[in-house]
């Protein structure tokens, strides 16, 4: 398993505040990592020490196979880095803001009017380059930090709250500009604790609270290790008793209760099974008129391990 991330016995203290407590964690390249926890959960903290702004008090630390210590230009070479709420100068124009960091990152004049361009296009900027940042939106703001995350063309870009402070617009733009990112190729991290876009957009999370991680795997583990069985809730045009004897013989169903024309279906597994589901139902002869799902979400896995963690301690 290639990592991008990986952090053994992290720790880091404010005086008598153990911000991050002998971390653990494990971000496989090539995947949507989400780092989710409640404000003040260490997540900044950990970012910052992954990047060099911040030493560890202990533990080991490595990005894309380097080991880092504090402030090494060398280990953040590949690394694109979009601080929360981002706060650019507002006298500068867009593409000034990022012919800047080209400058600061080493690339030559010909490699930054061959970027820049790409990049604005890419984070929906083009033909607002050329205005004050000044007059850019809360939104616009958040998509030209993304665009300088990119410049040096990184493989592994860390977001340190990308969606905070946007509207339901906004939010949806950071999203698809998430995944468009990792379909590059990129691995990416990403911290929150708005549990919808995590949801949405993450293969793998690390959940963390207090510092320590609660809970590191991929999206799917997690719920199937922590929150039970989902269920089908379908509804037929009407009746049929061998509808449901049908369905408690598939490998993934572990229940079947029918009331009239609701089925209740109790399913082993938290894959989309709603094709096969819906294929046997017509095969028996019954007719769906609606079918949704019911799982638990991550708001709730999340809430249970925090619950957890309290009563632990």
């Amino acid at each position: 398993m290639a990592l991008a991330i990986e952090t053994i016995g992290l720790t880091k203290r404010y005086g008598s505040l153990v911000a991050v407590n002998k971390l653990n964690l494990q971000v496989e390249k090539n995947t949507i990592h989400g780092f989710l926890g409640p404000n003040g959960a260490g997540k900044t903290t950990t970012i910052k020490v992954l990047v060099g702004l911040l030493r560890p008090d202990g533990g080991t630390v490595r990005v894309l196979g380097r080991e880092v210590y504090g402030d090494v230009p060398e280990s953040r070479l590949k690394v694109g880095y979009m601080p929360e709420l981002p706060r650019f100068p507002k006298h500068l124009k867009g593409w000034e803001l990022l012919d800047l960091y080209g400058r600061m990152y080493g690339m030559t004049e010909q490699q930054r009017r061959e970027q820049i361009p790409k990049l604005l296009e890419m984070v929906g900027l083009k033909g607002r380059e050329k205005d004050f940042i000044g007059k850019y939106s809360k939104g616009m703001q958040q998509r030209l930090g993304i665009a300088q995350a990119l410049l040096n063309d990184p493989e592994l870009v860390i977001l340190d709250e990308p969606s905070l402070g946007l509207d339901p617009v906004g939010m949806v733009e950071v999203r698809e500009l998430v995944k468009n990112i990792a379909k590059e190729g990129r691995t990416v991290f990403l911290s929150s604790h708005l549990l919808f876009e995590v949801e949405q957009v993450c293969t793998h999370i690390t959940i963390i609270h207090k510092g320590v991680a609660l809970a590191s795997d991929t999206l799917q583990n997690i719920y199937s290790r922590i929150s039970g069985a989902a269920t089908l809730v379908v509804e037929l045009a009407k009746p049929i008793d061998s509808v449901a004897d049908v369905l408690r013989k598939l490998p993934f169903v572990s229940g079947v209760e029918q009331g009239g024309r609701m089925l209740v279906i109790e399913l082993k597994t938290h894959d989309d099974v709603r094709p096969q589901i819906s294929q046997e139902i017509t095969r028996a002869g019954g007719v769906i008129v609606s079918m949704s799902f019911k799982g638990r979400t991550l708001e709730e896995v999340f809430m249970q391990l925090i619950t957890e963690f309290g009563g632990q301690k």
